[in-house]
């Protein structure tokens, strides 16, 4: 017979975070994850093939205004964060550094990789991209030091109005999404592949990578939000 898992502690606050132990090591796995998961998006700008809606409202933006693609990241993290406060959300460590890290990495990323010659170096860039990014998004959430700003919006909504979180986060993200193709951001057979595939990259990933508390039991059901949204 096999052994049942249980679910992962749920997440406390932004001290309950610190206090969970093993720091450096979640310290460390949350840099990892903030880095790659800016590479990664840096990977599926560069293929052209399609973005995720939150980062084809990034795209547009960054086309319309004088800053980089990551100084819009960075910019809309903040101004996300500042829309936790009349939701009562508290910010972790982790939400904090969110803002900042991914963009930074993303434009380095950006300076990096060069433009794709072809299709196959186009797909091979999406479908690393996809993967790369579930496993940043597992690394990140599996760290348990606070969630993604624009995670927290979502979950903050649907706390404050009562209605259900799929429909919050639909309605978000159907919102930016067409928002950012108005203004010139990139939607295609990537930002398809993307909202299918991501939720199963992550949780593949966060089964390994989840750091949990010392008192959790060894056989657990690791929580996610099913995707890579930060």
């Amino acid at each position: 017979m096999s052994s049942q898992r249980t679910p992962e502690p749920p997440l406390p606050g932004p001290l309950g975070q610190l206090r969970e132990g093993r720091l450096p090591r979640r310290l460390t796995q949350l840099l990892v994850g903030l880095v790659l998961y800016g590479v990664t998006m840096a990977m599926l700008i560069r293929s052209g093939l399609g973005l995720d809606p939150w980062d084809v409202l990034h795209e547009g933006l960054a086309i319309r205004l004088p800053l980089s693609f990551g100084q819009v990241v960075i910019a809309t993290g903040v101004l996300v964060l500042l829309a936790w406060i009349p939701l009562r959300q508290s910010p972790g460590v982790g939400t904090i550094a969110n803002v900042v890290v991914i963009g930074l990495a993303a434009d380095a990323g950006l300076a990096l990789i060069p433009e794709p010659n072809g299709l196959v170096a186009q797909i091979a860039l999406l479908v690393g991209g996809i993967v790369g990014n579930g496993l940043a998004g597992a690394l990140y959430i599996g760290a348990r030091l606070g969630t993604g700003p624009r995670d927290g919006l979502w979950v903050g909504l649907a706390r404050r109005t009562g209605l259900s979180t799929r429909l919050i986060r639909t309605v978000l993200e159907l919102t930016v999404l067409v928002t950012g193709w108005l203004l010139g951001g990139t939607v295609g057979v990537g930002t398809v592949l993307y909202a299918i595939a991501i939720g199963p990259v992550v949780q593949l990933f966060a089964r390994r990578v989840v750091v949990l508390p010392r008192s959790a039991p060894a056989a657990v059901e690791p929580l996610g939000t099913g995707t890579g949204t930060v």
